[in-house]
């Protein structure tokens, strides 16, 4: 009830009295007007009657001034209410007229309440969306029911914002006239957190779609619910397969990295749900088919979501454990190396005697000699010995080829065919005419290719094939190959055997691993280290009953291939002063030097032979030239005395000699002070060049 109504009411009460009044007047009187008939008695009950039916009035007029004052009051608490909440209201005509709004939006249009009213509506509708408006508002006459809209308003001012309007139609009491009542909320900052999600899950989408890990989502039961690109391509999935497949359901066999197979409660998804956090760096092998395997490092996290199970994030580790496997294979062979290095400095002395006595004593026969033949297989057997040494030392630790510019066609050819003399195997050459040189330890790359070849020759029992191509390759950054950018010659050997099984086929190059009787164990291994000390690469390809090959990568070079000199025995004159701790390597080198035609004097170490240097330089009789022993157990090696010679004299023409034919001393001598090397085991021809070398060429 409002305060007109209750006004009405008390004025209702007012009237009432008075025709009560003149009512009991009227009955007092019998009908008449006349008040003289009126008995006084009578007169005061009537006017006391009268008293008592005004106070009820007055009461009932207290109580209705009473409701009004609250009325008034809740108007005034909920006009201010209707005026200020966050929505804007309004009440429009069957016509788009505005007829009322609260201040919130007055606000909205940017214009005053009272200006407001009176104007259409779609005024405040972008033009753009005057059709979506239209046809909302037509729906919303048609069936009368609530109904929702999002279109965009305009500001009096011209800015836009986006509005969500929650409309009803009333009738109002008595005629068809029909009104909308619109509640209008500002939507605008929830559009703009829809774009932003929008963009942050197109981001998240890329984001998940291009990752170079895969990701896979699944529920509690183990079904996947998303996986992207990467996870469908490790896992061989295709999409259409997502949601219809289980993470234990895919037809893989998983290892532990010991080989043996995984228990699925090992898992990393399993072990997350089990315990409720964070698995991280679980590594598990897929084994696809008999020996395919990717090696995968899985972590995995529980997602407090209904519905959701887990998030598995694995990435593709078989590279790496490829290069770990590398690493321990070093690591062996530097191990090996330690000892064998060890083993074969003895060796070479003991060679050193053996083959320099041997070819002194060819110098005293000659070949009509029956002694003659007995030295030459002494020799060659000595020779032989001194390629198992070569094999030792491949794997010593440190050290560097002894390299010189050669030509790789005549490398493959005389050590293929070295090989196979007598065998029933041969080879087919396929080699580029214009094959880069490149710069090798000659020794060492013509040892690789012979342990290849006599590989593959034992792979043909039978007999067979050999295929041997050699070609000239340009490695760029993209080619896939651990080497440096750079010109390349590319060897390929392939075989026509029964190929190399898959167990031994990813240790084939580890140290005595033996794939058939006879052998020791050493040849691929010494090839692997071979190439890998010349700054190159060796692979294999191979298959059950496909044969073999492998690939071998050296870095080619721009210098010419020099000439070859002929093979004879150089005299000089000089006194030479030889260090060595081996007294029989000092007889040895004392009797070649005075076949030679040098004189010659002898120091177990260093400091002796720095000692005597100095002696000789102040009694003016210098040596002409200095063999220097590089190590010397519990004494003064070449490495020092060098330094201290250059001291005395910088002029000095000393010479390195070593069983340590790897030794980086021998590979860079010039580096070290030293005019030339020598190493062991050496014989009378190779002394007198290298004294040639360094006391001649010096002179010249």
């Amino acid at each position: 009830m409002d305060t007109k109504k209750l006004k009405a009411k008390e004025n209702q009460g007012d009237l009432e009295f008075r025709q009560r009044a003149e009512e009991k007047l009227k009955e007092a009187l019998g009908g008449s007007e006349d008040f003289s008939g009126v008995s006084p008695e009578k007169m005061t009950t009537l006017i006391h009657e009268l008293q008592v039916h005004q106070i009820e009035l007055e009461m009932q007029n207290d109580e209705l001034r009473r409701i009004q004052g609250e009325l008034e009051r809740t108007r005034d608490k909920y006009s201010h209410l209707y005026d200020f909440a966050p929505v804007g209201y309004f009440t429009v005509s069957e016509k788009e007229i505005i007829e009322e709004v609260n201040l919130t939006g007055a606000s909205m249009t940017g214009i005053e309440r009272s200006a407001l009213i009176g104007k259409p509506f779609s005024r405040f509708v972008l033009r753009e969306d005057k059709d979506i408006f239209y046809k909302y508002r037509q729906r919303l006459l048609e069936t009368e029911t609530s109904r929702s809209c999002e279109l965009r308003l305009v500001r009096n001012d011209g800015r836009e914002f986006y509005a969500r309007m929650e409309c009803t139609v009333i009738k109002n009491e008595g005629d068809d006239l029909r009104q909308i009542r619109a509640a209008v909320s500002d939507i605008s900052n929830l559009k703009r957190a829809e774009e932003v999600l929008k963009v942050n899950l197109i981001k998240y989408q890329t984001l998940f779609e291009s990752l170079p890990i895969g990701i896979t989502v699944s529920d509690k039961a183990g079904n996947i619910l998303e996986m992207n690109k990467e996870g469908g391509r490790l896992l061989e999935l295709p999409r259409q397969e997502y949601g219809k497949r289980k993470i234990d359901g895919l037809e893989w066999r998983i290892i532990r990295p010991d080989g043996s197979p995984m228990p699925a409660y090992e898992y990393a998804s399993v072990r997350a749900l089990k315990e409720n956090h964070l698995i991280e760096n679980v590594e598990m092998g897929i084994v696809k088919g008999e020996a395919d395997v990717i090696w995968i490092n899985v972590t995995a996290v529980p997602i407090p979501l209904e519905g959701y199970g887990v998030i598995i994030a694995y990435s593709d580790i078989t590279e790496r454990k490829r290069m770990e496997e590398d690493l321990l294979k070093a690591q062996k062979l530097e191990s090996i190396g330690m000892l064998a290095g060890g083993i074969a400095h003895d060796f070479n002395n003991i060679l050193t005697a053996i083959l320099g006595n041997i070819s002194l004593a060819k110098n005293q026969v000659t070949p009509e000699d029956d002694i003659f033949d007995l030295l030459n297989d002494a020799e060659a057997a000595s020779t032989s010995a001194q390629k198992l040494t070569g094999q030792l030392l491949t794997f010593a630790k440190g050290g560097a080829p002894l390299k010189e510019t050669v030509s790789i066609k005549d490398v493959i050819k005389e050590s293929s065919l070295l090989v196979l003399r007598g065998s029933k195997s041969r080879c087919e050459y396929s080699i580029a005419e214009d094959l880069w040189p490149a710069e090798v330890d000659l020794g060492q790359i013509s040892q690789g290719i012979n342990n290849i070849v006599i590989n593959a020759n034992q792979s043909m029992p039978e007999g067979g094939i050999i295929r041997v191509a050699a070609e000239n390759l340009i490695i760029d950054d993209g080619h896939g190959l651990p080497l440096k950018p750079g010109r390349y010659i590319r060897i390929s050997i392939k075989d026509q055997g029964a190929g190399i099984p898959e167990k031994h086929l990813v240790r084939i190059f580890d140290p005595y691993l033996k794939t058939k009787y006879g052998g020791s164990g050493l040849g691929l291994a010494t090839t692997y280290s071979i190439i890998k000390k010349h700054d190159g690469y060796i692979s294999v390809e191979s298959r059950p009953g496909a044969g073999t090959t492998f690939h071998i990568y050296l870095p080619a070079c721009d210098k010419i291939v020099p000439e070859k000199e002929e093979d004879l025995l150089i005299t000089g004159h000089g006194r030479i002063l030889v260090m060595d701790d081996e007294e029989s390597i000092r007889k040895l080198v004392g009797r070649m030097l005075n076949n030679l035609g040098y004189e010659s004097e002898f120091a177990r170490d260093g400091i002796e032979a720095i000692e005597m240097y100095k002696a000789a330089m102040e009694s003016g009789m210098p040596y002409d030239a200095v063999i220097l022993d590089l190590t010397i157990p519990g004494g003064m090696g070449g490495k020092v005395a060098i330094n201290k010679l250059i001291e005395i004299d910088p002029e000095v023409k000393a010479i390195v000699s070593s069983g340590y034919s790897d030794d980086p001393v021998l590979a860079n001598f010039q580096e070290y002070g030293f005019k030339g090397m020598m190493p062991k085991p050496f014989e009378s021809l190779s002394l007198s060049k290298v004294l040639h070398e360094v006391i001649e060429d010096e002179k010249e």
